[in-house]
C-alpha cells in the first residue's frame, strides 16, 4: 500500500512538472504583456472582480452608483444633475428620457429614467487617438433611477476601468481623462444631494 501511494504520488508530481513547463510559454507572455499595463491595472480590476462576485451582476461591477437623498424628487435631482454638469464644463450632448419614450410604448406609467449624455469634445478626440475603441465609451453617460421600490438613483460608468485598466494612457491624456472622471463624479455625488 505504501508503495502504491509513493508511485501515485510520484504520477502526480510529474503531472505537475510536465504541466508546469507545457503552461510555461503561455504564462511568460501574459506576465510579459501585464508589464506594459498601468500600474493600477490590477487593483481596478480587483475592485470590479470583488463587485462581480458579491452581486453576480457585471453591469453592477462596471459602474459607480450614488443613492439620492431621501425627500429629493426625480425633476429637483434634474435640474441638479443639469446644472452640475453646466458648472463642471462638460457638454452636453444629448438627453433620453428613456421611461417617456417605455410609457408611450407600453400605454402605461412606467418608473422614471433618464440619460444624460456628456462629452469633452477636445478629451474624446484625443482619447480616439489614442485608442479607437474609446469610442463605444463615449459620450460619458449618467443616468438617473427611480429603481422598482421607488428610490432615487443616479449611475454612471465606472471610468478608473478606462483610465487605468489598459495600457498607461499619456501624461497629458491621463491629466484630461481625469478631468472628466472628476466632472462626472460631481455629477453623480452632489447630484444625489440635489445641489446647485
Amino acid at each position: 500500500m505504501l508503495r502504491f501511494i509513493w508511485n501515485l504520488l510520484a504520477v502526480i508530481g510529474l503531472a505537475i512538472v510536465v504541466g508546469v513547463i507545457a503552461t510555461a510559454p503561455t504564462l511568460y507572455t501574459w506576465v510579459s504583456q501585464a508589464r506594459m499595463l498601468d500600474s493600477r491595472a490590477f487593483g481596478t480590476y480587483k475592485i470590479m472582480a470583488t463587485k462581480l462576485l458579491e452581486t453576480g451582476s457585471i453591469a453592477e461591477a462596471t459602474v459607480w452608483k450614488v443613492p439620492v437623498d431621501e425627500g429629493l424628487t426625480f425633476e429637483e435631482v434634474d435640474e441638479s444633475i443639469k446644472s452640475i454638469a453646466i458648472e463642471q464644463n462638460i457638454k452636453d450632448v444629448g438627453q433620453l428620457p428613456l421611461s417617456t419614450q417605455v410609457e408611450a410604448m407600453l400605454g402605461e406609467t412606467w418608473r422614471k429614467v433618464k440619460i444624460y449624455l456628456y462629452c469633452n469634445p477636445l478629451t474624446a478626440a484625443k482619447m480616439m487617438d489614442f485608442d479607437d475603441a474609446y469610442a463605444a465609451y463615449m459620450p460619458c453617460r449618467v443616468t438617473l433611477v427611480e429603481d422598482k421600490t421607488g428610490r432615487l438613483w443616479i449611475y454612471s460608468l465606472d471610468m478608473d476601468m478606462m483610465l487605468f485598466g489598459g495600457r498607461p494612457l499619456p501624461p497629458e491624456l491621463m491629466e484630461e481623462a481625469t478631468r472628466v472622471k472628476d466632472a462626472i463624479l460631481a455629477v453623480l455625488e452632489r447630484g444625489a444631494k440635489g445641489e446647485f
